[in-house]
């Protein structure tokens, strides 16, 4: 069974994109969190991490902070 993804985004934010284009493009689904509209994933974020900042992936119970490639590829063994 794959792990579980999630992004924690903004619109402006490039590194987002960067994350949302490489997991698209190994055909690897997510569901994406636009924290700039979502109050409560942000707070949510932001307690699970002690981190503002975006991206954030969470990959089962693994917090990835931003576009760490080589990271997403061990936690998803891609």
């Amino acid at each position: 069974m794959s792990k579980k993804v999630k992004i924690y985004t903004t619109p402006v934010c490039p590194y987002c994109h960067m994350v949302k284009d490489f997991l698209n493009e190994n055909k690897i689904k997510y569901e994406e969190v636009d924290v700039s509209k979502d109050q409560e994933a942000a707070n949510e974020m932001i307690e699970r991490s002690g981190h503002t900042g975006v991206p954030q992936t969470l990959i089962g119970d693994k917090v990835i902070i931003g576009f760490d490639r080589d990271a997403i590829k061990k936690e998803l063994k891609i």
